[in-house]
């Protein structure tokens, strides 16, 4: 049986990260191909460890567009020539901290039920 928290705590290792990349703002991000390189890899690895939450752990937390997230990790892969950095900063300002808060909450719930 796999182990929920192992998938949660790598999205939260990817997400230090990216919260450690973009520490100084916008024009960082813009300016540096470095930064974009390290927020789009960890975003890509997140989103796949996504992909292996059990159902349960997803549907105690609809406020995170799973499905999107999954399909946001095919983009970044499969069309990396077409990916808008405008709209992957946007969901480093606003999707990933929703991300953050759900996996902490869904950690302490699994830790609960052990």
């Amino acid at each position: 049986m796999k182990d929920d928290r192992v998938y949660l705590r790598h999205i939260l290792r990817c997400i230090a990260r990216i919260n450690e990349y973009t520490i100084d703002g916008r024009d960082t991000f813009f300016a540096s191909p470095l930064v974009q390189d390290g927020v789009i890899r960890n975003l890509q690895t997140l989103a796949e460890s996504s992909r292996r939450l059990g159902d349960a752990v997803k549907a105690r937390h609809p406020d995170v567009d799973w499905t999107g997230l999954a399909g946001f990790r095919n983009v970044l892969v499969h069309d990396y020539l077409g990916v808008d950095l405008e709209l992957v900063y946007r969901a480093v300002e606003h999707d990933v901290p929703r991300l953050k808060q759900a996996c902490e909450s869904a950690i302490a719930e699994v830790e609960d039920q052990k």
